[in-house]
């Protein structure tokens, strides 16, 4: 790591020691960055100081210690419950905030920085703390340009970089998209897997099944996201309200095996609105009318 130091790697803060805030200090660490750490619970860098990370008493430490400060917290709660005491720091700092939150909260954080004389990169990382110092692995990015081409490369530790614009808004929309994907995807998955379990058919054993209907989800994407973008909802390949009657066998066939409905329950209430609304003979994609105007 020293000769690493030496030829002048970026020094680096991280402000929040959850396990992606070690995970990104490791990865600094052992990128040969200079690593300053500070939280809460000061007993959560312990591990992290004994693998050449220093501590900062104090939170005004933490900030004055570098230029590129790395906050992993929980919100913008958390971010401004941290910083607005140490507010009169700030000056002159590169915030990174890979923080989860909206983007309304995303932009308005920028601007509390900025008036405070800081600068602001918003980051909405696509990759649990096991996936981080992985290039595969990749977290958007926005703000100004000139602050992420100058920390491109320090960032780039960390994961691929993809930088999306000016707007500090955008990196936190394009995560809570991929997010929204992710958790209720993965929770029609986790009750699948339930009602399976109910009906005497291991995890595993209905695994093989359920990669497979995961794995056909991109090409229905491909289809589908040209006629959604055109507005063009014909039921010519497919129709609502055979899509209701389908969900609806779900819903019955969860509460036969003593298991809870309300998620498929919930879809099928969405396609019943769709079709009061005069979609019945057209597309699934129809219920993004419903989306719309909810």
């Amino acid at each position: 790591m020293g000769d690493k130091q030496a030829a002048g790697e970026q020094a680096v803060t991280v402000i929040g020691l959850g396990p992606m805030g070690q995970a990104m200090t490791r990865a600094f660490l052992a990128a040969g960055h200079p690593v300053t750490v500070w939280n809460r619970t000061a007993s959560k860098a312990d591990a992290l100081v004994a693998e050449g990370a220093a501590r900062a008493a104090t939170i005004e430490a933490a900030l004055a210690a570098n230029e590129l400060v790395v906050l992993s917290l929980t919100d913008y709660d958390a971010v401004h419950a941290i910083l607005e005491p140490a507010a009169a720091a700030l000056s002159g700092r590169v915030l990174v905030n890979l923080s989860s939150d909206t983007p309304a909260r995303a932009r308005a954080g920028a601007e509390w920085a900025a008036g405070h004389g800081a600068r602001h990169l918003t980051g909405g990382v696509q990759s649990p703390p096991s996936g981080i110092g992985s290039p595969e692995m990749s977290t958007f990015y926005s703000g100004p340009a000139d602050v992420f081409e100058a920390h491109r490369d320090t960032l780039a530790v960390l994961t691929g970089t993809d930088y999306r614009g000016a707007d500090p808004g955008l990196a936190a929309l394009l995560y809570q998209l991929q997010m929204d994907i992710f958790w209720t995807s993965m929770t029609a998955a986790l009750h699948a897997l339930t009602v399976a379990r109910a009906n005497g058919i291991s995890a595993a054993e209905f695994l093989p099944h359920a990669s497979a209907t995961a794995a056909s989800v991109p090409d229905f994407l491909a289809f589908y996201a040209p006629r959604l973008d055109a507005g063009e909802h014909g039921g010519d390949v497919d129709n609502l309200a055979m899509g209701l009657v389908s969900i609806e066998h779900v819903v019955h066939t969860t509460l036969q095996s003593g298991a809870d409905a309300t998620l498929p329950s919930a879809v099928a209430e969405i396609f019943r609105r769709a079709i009061e609304a005069g979609h019945a003979k057209d597309s699934f994609t129809s219920v993004s009318e419903v989306f719309r105007s909810a």
